[in-house]
């Protein structure tokens, strides 16, 4: 209850209601996307600072393990949603990608819960959450392409909601091979993940001392960024919630039960790897978390055919919101009673 109660969470919770009423919250133009770029260079100063006195070879594992989940998650999405939900090949392999990668808001979400608890966890799951966003997008392309699904890009176009746009379709033209390795490039070089990954890496050169200087602009205004940069993705999660409530009650299962099997993946995963506490919960966190920025930038080239009415309501109206207000507290108190 405490943690439904948080300012975070209750600003979730107003941007979802004023969306619900049809109006609008009135951000200035382009302010949703400066605070997600301030909340990844915050996260990944803080994460590389700390991670600036850990033992590489004792990361390393932990890395290893977060890649070969992000790789193999998709396949067994594919599985779940060809099975059970008996969607097309096309649209399965595109979903199946934003499950397997992650969202940043999530794992942010989740560290302040960790935080507000005082559970420590290591700077190193900043770097775990970096490697988890692309192996996803590889598996979703070689999804594709084994059911030859590789198809010649369209025309490029764009859906926008609040102030996060997300482009879709897209190419040069020149067929599924150029398409793939430009889905391939944009995976690699998402600018989402080279800010993150470039923050990781600064804050692993200045250290804590260095980090110490700077705690003025990304330390003290952490919570009030979350909570103005939670209120924007309330309102877009129920704007998307209301085009998720015309999927097929099979596909809202899916959403709501994927998160689920991930969260059980990772805490399996956490165990083997003798895992603490923090860090158990947030590896959880992101196996139970589904991207619905980088992997739809991502697969636009590569998967023009794949409908975004279904993938983008799903990962965001349906299990992003599942996850910021039943699934982190569930999945914090699953951990802390496995490894008790």
């Amino acid at each position: 209850m405490d943690t439904l109660m948080s300012a975070p969470i209750l600003f979730f919770a107003l941007g979802a209601f004023i969306a619900l009423t049809g109006s609008r919250i009135p951000f200035p133009e382009g302010f949703g996307k400066a605070l997600a770029a301030y909340l990844l260079v915050a996260i990944g100063l803080k994460g590389g600072a700390a991670l600036s006195g850990a033992d590489a070879a004792s990361v390393m594992p932990l890395l290893a393990t977060a890649g070969l989940i992000s790789l193999a998650m998709p396949l067994l999405a594919f599985a779940l949603l060809r099975s059970t939900a008996g969607l097309d090949r096309t649209n399965a392999a595109a979903i199946a990608a934003h499950y397997g990668s992650v969202s940043l808001v999530t794992f942010v979400t989740a560290t302040k819960l960790l935080e507000s608890q005082g559970v420590p966890f290591g700077g190193h799951m900043v770097a775990a959450l970096a490697v988890m966003e692309g192996p996803a997008i590889v598996s979703g392309l070689m999804l594709a392409s084994a059911a030859g699904l590789a198809l010649p890009a369209r025309s490029r176009g764009g859906i926008s909601g609040g102030t996060l746009a997300l482009p879709l379709g897209g190419g040069n033209g020149d067929g599924g091979g150029a398409s793939c390795r430009e889905a391939l490039r944009e995976a690699a070089f998402n600018g989402s993940v080279l800010l993150l990954t470039g923050s990781l890496l600064v804050g692993l050169v200045i250290g804590k001392p260095g980090m110490a200087s700077l705690s003025g602009l990304f330390v003290a205004p952490w919570d009030g960024a979350l909570s103005l940069f939670l209120l924007e993705m309330g309102w877009l999660a129920a704007a998307r919630l209301r085009e998720a409530a015309g999927l097929d009650p099979r596909l809202i299962a899916f959403g709501l039960l994927m998160p689920l099997i991930g969260a059980g993946i990772g805490l399996a995963a956490a165990a083997a790897l003798g895992l603490g506490l923090g860090d158990a919960a947030l590896l959880v966190t992101l196996c139970g978390s589904a991207s619905y920025i980088a992997v739809p930038a991502a697969l636009r080239h590569a998967l023009p055919s794949a409908d975004p009415g279904l993938s983008l309501p799903l990962s965001l109206g349906i299990t992003f919101p599942f996850n910021i207000l039943v699934g982190i507290p569930l999945y914090l108190a699953l951990t802390r009673a496995a490894l008790a």
